[in-house]
């Protein structure tokens, strides 16, 4: 920890215009900026220092401007367990270069914890306004009837599975767990501890215009995990594909069409 520490230091920018004989920032400057005296910061660097405590560790963090990666290695250095990183609520650069190239088709980025980050247009006209809506929340907790009946059961069961392989990396999940026990029904499922992360599937549902309709999903992960592009296929000369495309007609024909996707900020639902 001691040769990382002062790895880090030596490879920042100096404060001032003034010449420095060592590279990076002086110990004083990173003591200053953690909160820690400068006996203490100089005792982690020469590796005779006191065990440092989460918040001292994140304070060294910040006043070495660590990244993500950084940070993590830091705390297995001092034998502490990686703090969790918060739920993302923009997308990310590639799955937005993603979705950007599927603007004609119907696809939406969902977090790990459910939350609707972006949709494409033709996503927005199918799915309604979804985006930074939950849509655990509005499953168990709202109304499922967009989804045909006989379909109810495993779609749910899909549901918790994930969430409960999403709780096995991003502790800071069981608040929404708690959340949704307010639902027999979730509570009924999660009771039975099934885990499975949700892949390429086959889904129906119910449109108030178009009718029933049917597609084949393709679930495209961020490689961190918190983040997927879902991607609805309508089999090509399908009853669904039909109906889409009368659909998408009438709404362009009235000048209802949404714009472009834009992605639209939402708040964590570990909140």
């Amino acid at each position: 920890m001691a040769d990382f520490l002062r790895s880090r230091r030596e490879r920042m920018a100096p404060v001032g215009n003034g010449r420095r004989r060592t590279p990076g920032r002086r110990r004083e400057e990173v003591a200053a900026a953690a909160g820690v005296s400068v006996d203490y910061y100089s005792r982690l660097e020469q590796a005779r220092g006191p065990h440092p405590s989460v918040s001292v560790l994140n304070g060294i963090a910040c006043a070495l401007e660590l990244d993500a990666d950084e940070r993590a290695h830091l705390f297995r250095l001092a034998g502490e367990a990686v703090p969790e990183e918060p739920a993302s609520t923009s997308v990310r650069p590639g799955v937005r270069l993603l979705l950007d190239r599927l603007r004609d088709d119907l696809a939406v980025v969902i977090s790990d914890l459910g939350d609707v980050l972006a949709a494409t247009p033709r996503a927005e006209l199918v799915f309604g306004d979804v985006v930074g809506r939950n849509l655990l929340r509005a499953f168990f907790l709202g109304d499922e009837s967009w989804v045909p009946a006989e379909d109810r059961e495993q779609v749910a069961r899909s549901h918790v599975a994930d969430l409960r392989a999403t709780l096995a990396r991003r502790p800071a999940v069981r608040p929404l767990v708690d959340e949704l026990m307010a639902s027999p029904w979730f509570a009924r499922l999660w009771a039975e501890h099934d885990v499975a992360v949700r892949r390429s599937a086959r889904k129906r549902l119910r449109h108030p215009v178009a009718g029933l309709l049917e597609f084949d999903c393709e679930v495209l992960s961020a490689p961190e995990h918190d983040q997927r592009l879902v991607i609805h296929v309508a089999p090509e000369g399908s009853v669904t594909a039909q109906r889409l495309d009368l659909l998408v007609s009438a709404e362009e024909a009235a000048g209802r069409m949404p714009e472009p996707w834009t992605l639209v900020p939402v708040s964590p639902s570990s909140e």
